[in-house]
């Protein structure tokens, strides 16, 4: 007896053939995302910089839960990027992330190190523009 080869007979491969195209998807909005970031940084500054650095986390964000929870629905990403980049915030006002940004350039980078109320608007920007390139890329899946 021989064994299937083709991709059609083997049970489950199209939902691992989503699953991997859905990775790769988000994998290359995070490389984008970060590439958009840096572009930001070298080419513009002020508050412009600013609140596109904050919401471009976000946006990294959501690719990563992307990318770890292929099947969520682009909602519930943004959602759960949105939650993080807020729980992220508001733990600047405890000392914590300045103490770990003080020792590290990962730790400020990811964490940053002082509560900035308007960030918390931004993120909600970048969520929004996440989820929305998110639900228009699936529904033309």
């Amino acid at each position: 007896m021989e064994k299937p080869t083709e991709p059609a007979s083997i049970p489950g491969a199209d939902r691992d053939t989503r699953r991997f195209m859905a990775r790769a998807v988000a994998a290359v909005a995070a490389v984008g995302t970060v590439g958009a970031g840096l572009a930001v940084r070298a080419g513009a500054d002020g508050a412009f910089a600013k609140y596109a650095g904050s919401a471009l986390y976000t946006v990294l964000l959501c690719a990563l839960v992307a990318f770890c929870a292929p099947r969520a629905r682009p909602l519930v990403v943004a959602a759960t990027a949105l939650g993080l980049s807020w729980a992220v915030e508001f733990a600047q006002l405890t000392g914590v992330p300045a103490e770990l940004s003080a020792h590290s350039a990962a730790a400020r980078l990811v964490l940053g190190s002082t509560f900035n109320a308007p960030d918390l608007f931004w993120y909600a920007v970048g969520a929004a523009a996440a989820w929305t390139v998110h639900a228009g890329v699936r529904r033309r899946a």
